[in-house]
This record gives structure tokens, C-alpha cells and sequence, in this order.
């Protein structure tokens, strides 16, 4: 028993001096823990320049293969809960986009869109698939906007949640602070990640103290790499020349209170894209598929299953 409290007491003590360590490990923990429960499997995967560390499952001999492209500064654990209702009747893939997680940053390796969708089309060649459904969030969606406006032979479908790469008539909370010379996604201290943390969701589904606090160490340690990857994203081509090509069926979802991308662009693309299925949902932020995966993935099987008909 006393052994069994001095243990206790150890681990106390270096969780209190290590703090928010624990919180690292909680999350990657937890991380494996839900992809293992979905049946998704961690695959590297080798391409021109670089090792792409991706999330697999499903059905490897499926016709239909899904594209999961999360946003800027996120990575691909943001799919798992919504990626769990396609495992058995698709093939997923779902990377970390170069600079992001698992697949790492390169200083000076180039973060620009076009670049982006070159290598995630060399991901699609040796992973051994010809067309793909991709869906994007945020910088996700430009990427899959310009996957699907650049390599159409490519794309069967293209859904873009909340996606960057239009200029939105009216200003959101992000624009306004980056006017104002400030980047709420280069954090300084846990009080500037809780601030950006609630401009993300409207409601954030809930998450340790510990663990926010580890990820906001986490976008500390790589304040400059995502400076680098923020400059070279921005200095993409604009989409709007681009939207008239996009021939695949398209889907876009927004949350009507995102306060990084306003919702005043979904006028833009609706001129723009000529196939276009429109849906904006009330009380929801910019990540629809973290705050509400369920409903998402029915929204999005209904867009598959419409594709037939």
C-alpha cells in the first residue's frame, strides 16, 4: 500500500512540474486510441520530396476513395469522428498536409496551394488511386478547390467546408485582426490559444484543460513554421478566375457564425462553381465536422449518394 502511494505521489509531483507534458500524451494517446476504434491505420507514405504520414482504412479495393484535407495549422486528426462513418463502405485517406503534423515543416519547402495539390496528387498516385472524392476544410477546401478546378480527370466530387481562397465581402474577427497586424493563429502564451481556440467553434466539443493547454504549447514551439506556411498560403492564387472550370458535382457547408472565414463568401462561390449544392447551418463555426460530425457525414452521404441519380 505504501508503495502504491509513494507511486502515486511520484507521478503527481512530475505531472504538476512537467505540466502540460501529460497533456501531450493524453492527446496523441487518445488519438490513436479513436483511429484504432474507427480502423483507421497510420501509413507513410513516400512521395517526391517528402514522407506523407496519413491516416488509411476502408475497403482498398472500393471504387470510391475520399480525400480528407484538413485546414491551416490543424492536421489529420480533425477527420477521425467523421471519418468513422465511411470506413466501411469507402476508402479513406486522410493526411497531414505538408508542414503540418506528423509529416513536418521544411524551412523554405514551399506552402503554396497549386504546390500543396501537386504533392497530394502524387499522395493519390502512389496510394494507387486514379479519381478521388476530396473534401477540404478551410485551407483544406482551397486545396480542393484547385484539385478539382486543375486536375478535373482527377476529382469525381469536390465538398468544401468553411473554404479559404475567396475574398469575402465582409470582414470576419480573423480579417480584422490581421488589418491590425495580428495573427491570431502565431500564439504567444496559453491566453492567446484560448482566445483563438473560441474564434475556431461555436461550441468546441469538450477537451482536457490539460490537453488544450499541450496543444497551445504546441502552436508556441511552432510559431515560426507557421508564419512561413501562413505567408506562402496567402500569397496563393485567388480562386474566383478558377471557379467557372470546376465541372465535378460540388458541395459547400457553412457554419453561420465562422469568425475566421465569413459566411458573406458563399454568394462567391455560388456564381462561381456551375454544379453547386449550397447549405449554411445556424449556431455553427468554421469546423462543422468537429462540432458536428455526425450530422456532416450524413450531409455529405446524402451528396455521395446523390452523385448516382
Amino acid at each position: 500500500m505504501l508503495v502504491l502511494i509513494v507511486a502515486i505521489a511520484v507521478f503527481a509531483a512530475w505531472a504538476w512540474l512537467s505540466y502540460p507534458r501529460i497533456g501531450h500524451w493524453l492527446y496523441d494517446l487518445s488519438m490513436a486510441a479513436e483511429a484504432r476504434l474507427y480502423r483507421l491505420h497510420k501509413i507513410e507514405v513516400p512521395i517526391r520530396e517528402m514522407t506523407v504520414s496519413t491516416w488509411q482504412a476502408g475497403p482498398y479495393e472500393a471504387a470510391d476513395a475520399i480525400l480528407m484535407l484538413h485546414g491551416y495549422s490543424a492536421d489529420k486528426n480533425i477527420w477521425l469522428r467523421f471519418a468513422r462513418h465511411f470506413v466501411s463502405s469507402h476508402r479513406v485517406i486522410i493526411p497531414d498536409i505538408a508542414g503540418h503534423g506528423e509529416t513536418g515543416f521544411k524551412a523554405g519547402g514551399g506552402y503554396d496551394i497549386p504546390l500543396q495539390a501537386q504533392r497530394l496528387i502524387q499522395l493519390l498516385d502512389i496510394c494507387g488511386v486514379d479519381k478521388v472524392h476530396v473534401i477540404g476544410n478551410s485551407m483544406g477546401g482551397y486545396i480542393a478547390a484547385w484539385l478539382a478546378a486543375e486536375y478535373p480527370d482527377r476529382v469525381a466530387s469536390v465538398a468544401l467546408i468553411d473554404p479559404a481562397g475567396v475574398t469575402s465581402p465582409e470582414l470576419s474577427d480573423l480579417a480584422r485582426q490581421l488589418a491590425k497586424g495580428k495573427n491570431p493563429f502565431l500564439i504567444e502564451s496559453r491566453d492567446d490559444f484560448q482566445q483563438f481556440y473560441r474564434m475556431t467553434m461555436a461550441t468546441p466539443p469538450w477537451v482536457p484543460g490539460v490537453v488544450l493547454d499541450a496543444v497551445a504549447e504546441r502552436y508556441q514551439d511552432r510559431r515560426e513554421e507557421l508564419a512561413e506556411i501562413f505567408d506562402d498560403f496567402h500569397a496563393s492564387p485567388p480562386m474566383e478566375p478558377k471557379l467557372a472550370s470546376i465541372r465535378a458535382p460540388a458541395l459547400l457547408l457553412w457554419g453561420r457564425e465562422d469568425r475566421l472565414i465569413d459566411v458573406s463568401s458563399v454568394p462567391i462561390w455560388s456564381r462561381g462553381i456551375p454544379n453547386l449544392r449550397v447549405n449554411i447551418w445556424d449556431g455553427i463555426g468554421h469546423m462543422p465536422m468537429v462540432e458536428q460530425p455526425g450530422r456532416t457525414a450524413r450531409l455529405y452521404r446524402g451528396f455521395l449518394q446523390g452523385l448516382g441519380r
